[in-house]
């Protein structure tokens, strides 16, 4: 008896591999829909502005790291030379920039908190149906589309000047007819201004999330019985919430880079009251020529912002994909 008899049960059949009948793995097609050529074809028109980003945004911040370990002043020719993280040791022992951060903290929180406030309020007035309420959501977000520099100039002179302003005008009988506002509160002014200009963004944005609240469930509150007050804290709060961090979030990471209402209003002072990062970072660079040591105070503040903002922005996408979920 032969060893494939042996092995083999009677009656079974061996079943041999068939190329043509063994199923093998799907291949990508080389061209259609899913194809590589078609991901590169969708992908085409973007790569122009993919590398006009790049060019304009990470090879000046590369520059910028090169000039942070360079000891480099422009009054003194041929100054420059090498010195590693020596910037950086500068910069983490310098209490006149801790003040300046701690300036950029309490401006940036303080514009976007009292905005988010303000906002909120605004929204939930435009929420009802009254006549020309689209003529009054035209006029509230007429300060968002102004320039900044056009804002700090309005407020500067027509506001808050010490002899002609409006506000001086209004108070006067109150005894503050003569005030320098800008002189005396010059971190409250530029938060007065910040706060004018970005309260129409998250008006907009707060009324788009009244907007997608479903009415079902309000009215469901109002039949058990939640007064209005209720029905906002338990209802309409909770709901809004996800467009409140996004709205602090956009806000902060704006407000944080403020430099042109600043410079317009108080021009950092008195002193350095109401200077925040990029405006002493431009002092340091542009007024005292010390190019290596703004360069590597620079590139700590973009370092930080992009922390923050990370850390945010994660935060804000755990809550819509948990809220969806």
């Amino acid at each position: 008896m032969s060893t494939s008899e042996t092995s083999t049960p009677r009656g079974a059949t061996a079943a041999v591999a068939d190329p043509a009948t063994t199923p093998s793995k799907p291949e990508r097609p080389a061209v259609g829909p899913g194809s590589r050529r078609d991901g590169w074809i969708r992908r085409g028109p973007l790569l122009p502005a993919l590398i006009f980003t790049i060019v304009v945004t990470q090879l000046p911040f590369l520059f910028t790291i090169y000039y942070s370990t360079q000891s480099w002043n422009l009054v003194n020719p041929g100054s420059q030379r090498f010195v590693g993280f020596d910037n950086y040791l500068t910069v983490f022992t310098d209490s006149q920039f801790r003040g300046v951060a701690l300036n950029s903290i309490v401006l940036t929180l303080g514009s976007v908190l009292i905005a988010v406030v303000l906002g909120l309020a605004i929204a939930l007035l435009l929420n009802r149906s009254f006549p020309g309420r689209g003529l009054i959501r035209t006029l509230i977000i007429t300060p968002f589309l102004i320039t900044p520099v056009a804002g700090a100039l309005i407020w500067q002179t027509v506001m808050f000047d010490p002899t002609y302003g409006l506000v001086n005008f209004v108070l006067g009988p109150f005894g503050a007819g003569t005030t320098d506002w800008i002189s005396s509160y010059p971190r409250a002014a530029v938060i007065v201004a910040l706060v004018w200009q970005w309260t129409p963004f998250m008006m907009l944005l707060l009324l788009a999330g009244l907007g997608s609240q479903p009415p079902e469930v309000v009215e469901a509150a109002r039949m058990d019985g939640a007064g209005g007050f209720a029905v906002f804290r338990e209802v309409t709060l909770p709901h809004l919430r996800r467009f409140i961090e996004l709205g602090v979030v956009l806000g902060a990471i704006y407000l944080v880079n403020t430099f042109d209402t600043i410079y317009m209003m108080t021009q950092g002072g008195p002193g350095t009251a109401s200077a925040n990062l990029p405006f002493y970072i431009y002092q340091r660079a542009f007024l005292g020529f010390d190019i290596g040591e703004s360069a590597a105070m620079g590139v700590v503040t973009v370092i930080a912002t992009i922390i923050v903002a990370t850390l945010a922005l994660r935060l804000i996408f755990r809550s819509f994909s948990t809220e969806e979920a």
